[in-house]
């Protein structure tokens, strides 16, 4: 049975904006991207709201409802009390382009900075063989749909504009880790991700595992193994030893 509910919508562009209140048609099983096409075939046609698959898997609606981080196509409307003002804001990280469709061009830049993955230069495709246990254990990463949410909740990017320069942000790092954890890469990134991707500017909070749909652990699998694999090349002292006589 279907219900009026309470929308406030945050509408503008980058000269700035503000929320507008909106009454709206609910009917029983319909997510929150229902209802903004809902409201674009009926009361405000030039709402902009970037979307594609509606299934989850393309990350392209991401938003904020009632300031959580959400995929709008996951997010049933069942969730909320009928009686609640529902407001839709977009990601606060990233410059607004129009209404709820940010510019998430930071996230492309950063990923044309990761090395890709690199094979030993003795086998050719055909011959790479893997375990199925790093099999299993990389999977977890490329689960990623790059929503991008972890990167807006990410507080070292959104409250400091000037680490967009030297922090890659957590999507990156599993990137970083399942290219480390690879069997069949040779690349050492982990000067790299110290260095160029700013991994020592992570203080594991883990608000970016609890915002990912996909479930992925992006600090306990991710993040944390990563900072391990820095922290023993730098500082362990037998390495530190090691590395002093190889150069000499």
């Amino acid at each position: 049975m279907g219900y009026e509910a309470a929308f406030r919508i945050w509408r503008g562009d980058v000269d700035g904006g503000d929320l507008q209140d909106y009454t709206v048609e609910v009917n029983e099983g319909e997510v929150v991207l229902d209802i903004l096409h809902r409201l674009q075939a009926t009361q405000t046609p030039d709402l902009a709201v970037r979307w594609n698959c509606k299934a989850g898997k393309c990350g392209s609606c991401s938003a904020e409802v009632n300031g959580r981080p959400r995929l709008t196509c996951m997010t049933r409307m069942s969730v909320f009390d009928p009686n609640e003002t529902v407001t839709v804001t977009p990601m606060r990280t990233f410059p607004i382009i129009r209404d709820l469709v940010t510019d998430v061009s930071f996230n492309y830049a950063k990923a044309r900075e990761i090395p890709s993955f690199t094979p030993p230069a003795d086998l050719a495709p055909g011959e790479y063989r893997m375990q199925q246990v790093d099999v299993q254990r990389s999977q977890e990463f490329r689960k990623c749909i790059e929503c991008f949410l972890c990167q807006n909740v990410c507080h070292v990017v959104r409250d400091h504009e000037e680490n967009k320069e030297a922090f890659a942000g957590p999507r990156f790092f599993i990137r970083l880790a399942e290219l480390e954890m690879h069997p069949l890469d040779v690349a050492d990134r982990r000067d790299a991700a110290q260095d160029e991707d700013g991994l020592g500017l992570c203080n594991i909070t883990k608000c970016c595992t609890e915002v990912c749909p996909e479930n992925i652990h992006i600090t306990d699998n991710a993040i944390i193994p990563m900072k391990e694999r820095v922290a023993g090349r730098r500082y362990d002292p037998i390495v530190w030893l090691g590395n002093k006589l190889f150069r000499r």
